[in-house]
């Protein structure tokens, strides 16, 4: 019987995390037409590059640490976790080679900046997405 109870907490558990892991949308404004592909999301968020394929100006906007976006973009987009991009981005800001993207609280704010800013791309989770942004690749 003791068991039994194991194996379905563990079941329940399991399940858990995989409800916990949320879809990522990344979004830019509705009139940019630029492709882009997983690469060019990790060079522009690592500040890596500085513009879109259509040759606009690219300006990343990240959610802050604390956001469950952020550990799902920072994983499955940059590949990178949140100890190893404080790292990151502190040797570029030493060394005068670079600046993190600014960071808003929620997926509210990246979408009231992005849909107003063709210059601009973030991503939020995909249960936010409303029609004032364009969803160009999902996580």
């Amino acid at each position: 019987m003791k068991l039994l109870k194991t194996k379905l907490c563990i079941a329940i558990l399991g399940l858990a995390s995989v409800a916990a892991q949320a879809e990522i949308a990344v979004v830019v404004h509705p009139s940019n037409a630029s492709d882009i592909d997983s690469s060019a999301l990790s060079r522009i968020f690592l500040g890596k590059s500085k513009s879109f394929s259509s040759g606009d100006q690219a300006v990343p906007i990240n959610q802050e640490e604390s956001n469950s976006a952020t550990d799902e973009f920072n994983s499955k987009v940059l590949k990178k976790s949140g100890s190893q991009l404080k790292a990151y981005w502190s040797k570029l800001v030493f060394t005068g080679k670079g600046t993190p993207p600014k960071a808003v609280s929620n997926d509210a704010e990246v979408i009231s900046l992005v849909s107003t800013n063709p210059n601009l791309i973030g991503y939020v989770d995909a249960a936010s997405v409303t029609g004032d942004v364009k969803v160009i690749a999902k996580f």
